[in-house]
């Protein structure tokens, strides 16, 4: 019996987010009403930030009321801060989703503060969700390499993560943000993660612009994770780490997994249709 890995399709959000071009609501609900019947048991589908930040997430309530809800499908939101929490809350969402880094120099320019004001910042958000018996994943930014401080030590990436889960994270998504890590490097990250987090309850969240990730991956596989974020047509970016181009393509997670022997439940024909939904969504072929 081969063993399963689940694929979490981060693409109508995480992939979404970063174009320049304005999206009609109803495409969103379009693509993400078409990854529902491919297999998925989590589908990131909105974001619940300051429009001012991401205005192409301003119209999350609006995909959210307007999406058909597969059974077996969980959909979740980012949500930075209380407000967030509560527009979620209202949209019936899953699962909430929070986001911090693991160097300074990132932290600062992502969300303008300090990891223990981040840390600060979301514990009301955890509370909150706790009260609702809704499920927090925490994402950790800059595993690997940080745009603007350099090499991350992976001790610091083992103590964002720990403290996150102390918090009350079920789930920790490692993001190797610029999409440049080494195999050495995720590894030595890894080993130290996992001595304070257990491999169950990780992710490993990986962008391609260097075309490491389906690499990275393999490393994380040797360390036990067996949940890994993608997006449709390798949609993404990220707007505080210059040339990072874009998450790893699902469709393409799918079939390096399977060919390794894992099974991910997932229908290709209806991947490969959303990621050439998604291609066009941004007006251009992926890489």
């Amino acid at each position: 019996m081969p063993e399963a890995v689940e694929i979490v399709e981060v693409g109508p959000r995480d992939g979404l987010q970063n174009e320049k071009g304005v999206i009609a609501t109803e495409d969103k609900i379009a693509l993400i009403d078409l990854l529902s019947n491919a297999g998925f048991a989590r589908i990131e589908a909105a974001s619940f930030v300051s429009p001012k930040w991401v205005p192409q997430m301003a119209d999350g309530g609006a995909v959210m009321a307007g999406i058909t809800r597969a059974d077996g499908v969980r959909y979740m939101a980012l949500t930075p801060n209380m407000q967030g929490f509560e527009r979620a809350l209202a949209a019936r969402v899953d699962q909430v989703a929070i986001f911090a880094a693991a160097s300074e120099g990132f932290s600062r320019a992502n969300i303008n503060a300090t990891i223990d004001e981040s840390l600060t910042r979301f514990a009301p958000v955890m509370a909150a969700a706790r009260d609702h018996a809704i499920p927090v994943r925490a994402y950790v930014s800059c595993v690997t390499d940080c745009p603007y401080d350099g090499p991350v030590a992976p001790g610091a990436v083992a103590d964002v993560a720990a403290r996150l889960l102390d918090l009350g994270a079920v789930e920790i998504s490692l993001g190797e943000t610029l999409g440049h890590g080494t195999a050495e490097a995720v590894d030595a990250m890894l080993t130290a993660v996992t001595k304070r987090v257990p491999a169950n309850l990780l992710a490993g969240h990986f962008h391609d612009t260097g075309g490491v990730a389906l690499a990275n991956i393999d490393v994380a596989l040797s360390h036990g994770v067996r949940i890994f974020d993608a997006a449709v047509g390798g949609l993404g970016g990220c707007p505080y780490a210059k040339g990072a181009k874009g998450n790893v393509a699902t469709e393409r997670v799918m079939r390096h997994l399977e060919a390794a022997g894992y099974t991910t439940g997932l229908r290709s024909e209806i991947v490969d249709q959303a990621a050439e939904m998604a291609r066009a969504m941004r007006g251009k072929d992926s890489e």
